[in-house]
């Protein structure tokens, strides 16, 4: 099935990983209510995520605890975003500071799950990511952000004289974030983003959001 599209009555395969067994167990019962038919992959550390990944290619989505052994924290989410770009990343972690949050979203994963989610926190959040979205939790509380998600790359602007700060602006403008989203994850103010939206705009020859986030989709898509 195309993986970014939401499950329905074909089968689903998701590769589940977390070093500890009771966590992979209790969330398996939450994957498998995505779809009415599913294949639940396991793997238990980096390696044998990676393994998994490599041969199963077709995978529908790979829900990732942030720290397990092979790698340290965003290393091993950056690894798998870089050898297996078409497969949807969700992170699943005990992690709730926000720079974790901000590190694993600029890494290109598409959702960021805490692990003391309600089941039907998680369920609403994989299925939001399922439909093209991104999912940012709000700690402390049951709300969360999603924004949409065209692309996390944008070919072209490399080099449209973007700082990199800018760029990374850039990104999360594409996927449709709000100015207030893009400074929680960029840990900068409102204003700050403002005057980068703005540079993003004469860059990109626009004058407002839903004309930077076509151009940016075109760039993408072309």
């Amino acid at each position: 099935m195309n993986a970014r599209t939401a499950p329905s009555s074909v089968t689903f395969k998701a590769l589940l990983a977390d070093d500890h067994p009771l966590i992979r167990e209790g969330v398996r019962h939450v994957v498998a209510r995505l779809a009415p038919r599913t294949i639940i992959l396991d793997a238990h550390d980096y390696p044998s995520l990676f393994a998994q990944a490599a041969l199963h290619t077709d995978l529908d989505l790979a829900l990732v605890d942030l720290n397990m052994p092979g790698f340290v924290g965003i290393q091993g989410i950056a690894q798998f975003r870089s050898r297996f770009p078409d497969i949807p990343l969700v992170v699943l972690s005990a992690s709730e500071a926000p720079q974790d949050v901000r590190q694993v979203i600029g890494a290109g994963a598409l959702g960021y799950i805490p692990k003391s989610s309600s089941t039907e926190i998680m369920l609403r959040a994989l299925r939001q990511v399922l439909a093209g979205y991104v999912f940012i939790p709000r700690f402390g509380s049951d709300a969360e952000v999603t924004a949409a998600a065209p692309g996390a790359q944008i070919p072209g602007l490399q080099h449209a004289g973007l700082t990199a700060r800018q760029f990374e602006v850039a990104r999360l403008l594409a996927r449709g974030c709000p100015n207030k989203t893009i400074a929680e994850l960029l840990a900068l103010s409102e204003s700050t983003v403002k005057i980068h939206v703005a540079a993003i705009f004469r860059a990109l020859g626009v004058n407002n959001r839903a004309e930077a986030v076509l151009a940016m989709q075109r760039r993408t898509q072309g």
